[in-house]
């Protein structure tokens, strides 16, 4: 053969290289299987399928509302959508739960970077729904802050673990700048609910971080400080604050929701039989909960409660033992912010917190929310899949609580 001729493989060799291929792929299948917690995997699969059957029958109520004259929307209409992004979001869910550890951090802080540029952007390009300048459209539309939200934890943990290799970096002043400069973006757009999340989120991190009991008292103090000044300044969050207490007319959501939730009792109407939902707005999205409530009942409202708590309980006590200290931030953030996400949405269903605009994580209908949403869960799974290789850095989450307790024990003598 000539030097210059290139090599051809033979039909034989090309059936080798395919078969090491499918054997190579097989074995990164079974590593993965056995590495992911497969209860944790469980959980978030159950509170799709929930969702699957929950904007089934939340869609009659938001597709008889949405439509017009000209254009009437098919009762399953959003089911349909919602079905086809479920799809692309599971495949995103285990194609990121495959990804090594440090490929995942990476996906995290370069989507968070991204992320980050797109919302000084929003005020310029993007476009408003429902009053609030959240949106841009790149050929799709989708919000920045939703694929933040679970990147800011990752980038966030990533940032707060350099301190267990050089503990004289001004970590907590980095991240807290961070957050600041999000906070801004975000009340620009408006979207107060977000910038809670956000904090919410940072605010575990640093008290996982280390920082002293007189600064966690300083930050709280600075919180109410800021939330108090939202209330006079902030017109969005002074109405919606204005009806939760007193009543209103613009934003009564929050009492419609609640009317739904219970309208169906503890056993509910049955699917498609509830007739409060017709009048309630974004049924299939902000407040699918009381659609489940009403059609379903009390009782599955209950159930899906649980399913929430089992998943933040069993995340903290597969990170009761966790050695690598970004793995133990980073699921620890995660966790908070799916948690803290359904938290906030059922507590305006029961009209036990003022409207925010948040969808109920892995249940509600959404596009680029859905998709955000499984990204998150991906990221938790990879974040979260055992190594039996680790570094040992730190003693895992019940150790590093008892040590940040001795540590403020230590400041109160």
């Amino acid at each position: 053969m000539s030097a210059t001729q290139p090599y051809i493989p033979r039909i034989g060799e090309r059936g080798a290289e395919r078969e090491r291929y499918r054997s190579s792929r097989l074995v990164e299948l079974k590593i993965w299987w056995r590495e992911v917690d497969r209860v944790l995997l469980f959980l978030i699969l159950t509170l799709m399928a929930i969702g699957t059957v929950a904007v089934a029958a939340a869609s009659p109520a938001s597709a008889r509302r949405l439509s017009t004259a000209e254009v009437t929307l098919p009762d399953l209409y959003f089911y349909w959508q919602h079905l086809r992004v479920q799809l692309v979001g599971i495949v995103v869910l285990l194609g990121v739960s495959m990804l090594a550890k440090d490929n995942a951090r990476r996906l995290g802080v370069v989507v968070a970077g991204l992320m980050l540029g797109l919302l000084f952007l929003v005020p310029v390009i993007g476009f408003e729904v429902n009053g609030a300048r959240r949106w841009i459209d790149l050929g799709f539309s989708f919000q920045p802050s939703e694929f933040l939200k679970p990147c800011f934890a990752v980038a966030l943990a990533w940032i707060l673990s350099w301190r267990i290799r050089e503990p004289n970096l001004p970590v907590v002043a980095v991240a807290s700048a961070a957050m600041g400069l999000i906070a801004v973006l975000l009340m620009l757009q408006p979207n107060f609910g977000a910038t809670i999340l956000f904090a919410g989120v940072w605010f575990v991190l640093i008290m996982l971080a280390g920082v002293s009991l007189p600064r966690i008292g300083a930050l709280i103090a600075a919180g109410v400080t800021l939330m108090t000044a939202t209330y006079f300044l902030y017109d969005n969050a002074r109405y919606r604050i204005d009806a939760f207490l007193f009543g209103g007319t613009a934003y009564d959501q929050v009492d419609l929701a609640e009317k739904t939730l219970l309208a169906g009792g503890w056993t509910g109407t049955g699917m498609w039989l509830g007739t409060q939902k017709l009048r309630l707005p974004e049924a299939h999205t902000d407040y699918i909960f009381s659609v489940i409530g009403e059609e379903f009942g009390l009782v599955v409202c209950a159930l899906i409660v649980v399913l929430y708590l089992a998943l933040i309980v069993r995340v903290l006590v597969r990170m009761a033992d966790e050695e690598n200290l970004f793995t133990l931030l980073a699921a620890t953030g995660l966790a908070t912010q799916i948690g803290g996400q359904a938290f906030i949405n059922i507590m305006v269903n029961l009209q036990l917190f003022p409207s925010k605009g948040m969808t109920l994580p892995l249940i509600s209908y959404g596009g680029s929310s859905t998709i955000a949403m499984c990204l998150a869960a991906g990221l938790l799974l990879a974040i979260t899949r055992r190594n039996p290789f680790l570094s040992r850095e730190s003693a895992g989450l019940r150790a590093l609580l008892a040590q940040q307790l001795g540590k403020r024990e230590g400041d109160r003598s």
